[in-house]
């Protein structure tokens, strides 16, 4: 059985515990219902945040679900490139299935479906709000 990646990201509307913790389980949800996922064949999670989001970890939200305290889960900080998208949650599940690398489905949600608009999923609340950016670099 091999071991593939799943990818997925969103947005979330503020950088509040509550607006973090409902997109990360939203994402996962999405991510778990296209591949069939069961909770005992994940492996390991990463979540990684955009520089502006810090008001959770959003592995938190993850570990209140039924199966996954056992998970191993992390946090990590996305790279902070100016312009790039704000607000941003991703998500890299490690699957244990028999499953191809080309079966996989992945799953950008809300502002995050420009980053990759062939696994771009639409969800109940969606709307075409132009995402938040990161800062430009000052040009001095």
């Amino acid at each position: 059985m091999a071991t593939r990646g799943v990818r997925g990201a969103t947005t979330a509307d503020a950088n509040e515990a509550v607006a973090i913790l409902e997109r990360t389980l939203e994402l996962l949800r999405v991510l778990v219902e296209q591949n069939g996922i069961l909770t005992e064949d994940v492996a390991s999670a990463v979540f990684t945040v955009t520089e502006d989001l810090d008001a959770e970890f959003p592995a938190l939200a993850v570990r209140s679900l039924p199966g996954w305290e056992a998970v191993p889960l992390l946090c990590a900080r996305e790279i902070a490139v100016p312009g790039s998208l704000g607000r941003g949650i991703r998500a890299l599940l490690h699957w244990n299935t028999e499953k191809t690398q080309g079966e996989i489905r992945h799953a950008f949600l809300r502002g995050a479906r420009e980053l990759r608009p062939a696994w771009a999923v639409r969800v109940p609340g969606d709307d075409d709000r132009l995402p938040v950016r990161l800062p430009a670099r000052d040009p001095r």
